[in-house]
């Protein structure tokens, strides 16, 4: 490990990524298809599409980030885990179509739209709309408002953090999440209470 968070093969590392994924991946046993393609929107460094593809292996698992360093370290995580069920990386911004995939079973979004504009919410959903067949499966996790409330101080701070950030970024209320979703005919199906006051969110088409 180099002191800028970098592996000296070119793999970056998130603390965050390594703390949440087994918790994230009880959720995804349950809900994602046996078999097809996973569309991860946002994979960042790649450790979670290596965790996920290894652990799941009937799935083919398609990572993609819309910045060309995230890619770099999502496809050597990927060169590491030589696994076959694992993709390279595809420049996907979801406000840009198009996707540049055509089909998939499900697709996965983890701590994404706080830190991005709410434009990014609204293409996120909008293109699982047109992207997943009847019973597809739209998995969002994050921090949430509830009623218009933070779930707990920390959450509070952070959303204070990342307005300061940028005033575009925030925590996402519950409800307004919920109402894309209603307008991409997707159904929200499930909200799973995960640890460090995030949430899991599943969406069916």
């Amino acid at each position: 490990m180099t002191s800028n968070g970098l592996r000296s093969d070119r793999r970056q590392i998130a603390p965050a990524a390594e703390r949440n994924r087994d918790a994230i991946l009880a959720v995804l046993r349950r809900v994602l298809p046996d078999s097809g393609v996973v569309l991860e929107v946002a994979s960042g460094t790649g450790q979670h599409a290596a965790y996920f593809a290894a652990a799941l292996p009937l799935l083919t698992w398609q990572p993609s980030d819309p910045d060309a360093a995230a890619r770099d370290s999502i496809a050597a995580w990927a060169d590491a885990a030589g696994l076959c069920n694992l993709r390279v990386p595809l420049a996907l911004d979801v406000r840009r179509e198009p996707w540049g995939i055509d089909t998939a079973a499900a697709i996965v979004c983890i701590n994404m739209i706080h830190i991005a504009p709410w434009a990014a919410a609204e293409a996120l959903f909008a293109g699982a709309g047109q992207l997943l067949a009847d019973g597809g499966v739209l998995y969002l996790y994050g921090p949430y408002r509830r009623g218009g409330q933070h779930t707990a101080p920390s959450n509070a701070a952070f959303d204070a953090q990342l307005r300061h950030s940028n005033p575009e970024w925030g925590v996402r209320d519950l409800e307004a999440v919920v109402a894309l979703a209603e307008a991409a005919d997707l159904t929200l199906a499930e909200v799973v209470g995960m640890p460090a006051n995030n949430l899991s969110l599943v969406f069916r088409k």
